[in-house]
């Protein structure tokens, strides 16, 4: 008979959503998150026995983040290490795990007499995620965003390239660069004001794909990562998951128009998928805290 053994293995809760209201004045304050809980330890009994003594129920998790969205959320990384400490330190056979969340986020409706005190649109054009990972004695955050859609409209070209008997793409030095940047970036520590630091990377990551003439979109991505990690010294690295959303200048000489590059068609695929991390000198190149994480090389 073949023996086996138990690899790495995790289970929870995915995609709780919870919208916790704070209603301390007229003017009400809304958080709403989707909360993944997976947690890691002793479950060798219960692969191999059916013994579920230390299967902490997925209900359970569930009702964990119920019960302390009640005591307010704060910053979603900190509600994440809540949770996290939560599990670890109240099993004993639980050792560690991966908290995540996506945070939406609303913005008051304008009305007569300016913002509204309990009307909300749900605003922006990115999520705001969260992973916490803890493994033992270590704790790792690494914060993010999701679908941040940018473009420029000049000032980005792309030459150079190897061409072959396969190549039909035009070279130019004036063209859109347009994509919707998935952005994870991981601390070095864990006393951090996640909020205040979360927005600031946001306006360097936009400041940085603005700032100069890009030569490709990988070439970008090293500005943004590099405006970032010169700000930060409490971030060790930084990854990004870019599609190229391509803008194609549209041929309208068979209507006898020009089009010096006003018309575009936009295509949503095929496109290309531009991913890199940059790190820190002296950084881990492999962070443990990655694994698990999908969508980056």
């Amino acid at each position: 008979m073949t023996k086996i053994i138990l690899g790495k293995n995790q289970y929870g809760k995915a995609e709780v959503r919870v919208v916790r209201v704070t209603r301390d004045t007229d003017r009400h304050e809304i958080e709403d998150l989707n909360v993944t809980s997976q947690l890691r330890g002793d479950l060798d009994s219960a692969h191999f026995e059916g013994n579920n003594e230390h299967v902490v129920p997925t209900d359970t998790q569930k009702n964990t983040v119920y019960a302390f969205a009640k005591d307010g959320v704060g910053s979603p990384e900190e509600f994440l290490l809540r949770l996290g400490r939560h599990f670890t330190g109240e099993f004993d056979w639980i050792t560690g795990g991966r908290w995540e969340a996506e945070q939406y986020t609303w913005q008051r409706i304008q009305g007569d007499a300016g913002e509204h005190d309990h009307s909300f649109v749900r605003g922006g054009t990115e999520t705001r995620t969260s992973v916490v990972q803890i493994d033992g004695d270590d704790t790792v955050v690494i914060a993010g965003l999701q679908d941040l859609k940018v473009l420029k409209s000049t000032q980005s070209g792309f030459v150079g390239y190897p061409k072959d008997k396969y190549t039909t793409l035009a070279e130019t030095e004036d063209r859109i660069l347009a994509t919707s940047v998935t952005a994870k970036w991981r601390y070095n520590r864990t006393d951090i004001d996640f909020n205040e630091v979360f927005a600031d990377v946001r306006r360097l990551l936009l400041a940085g794909f603005s700032r100069n003439y890009s030569y490709a979109l990988q070439h970008t991505l090293k500005e943004m990562a590099e405006a970032v990690l010169e700000a930060h010294p409490e971030i060790d690295e930084i990854r990004f998951s870019t599609p190229n959303s391509h803008h194609f200048v549209v041929d309208l000489s068979p209507f006898g128009l020009e089009n010096p590059n006003e018309v575009f068609y936009a295509a949503d695929r095929p496109y290309g998928l531009i991913e890199a991390s940059f790190l820190r000198e002296g950084a881990d190149t492999d962070h443990w805290s990655w694994d698990g994480i999908a969508g980056f090389c």
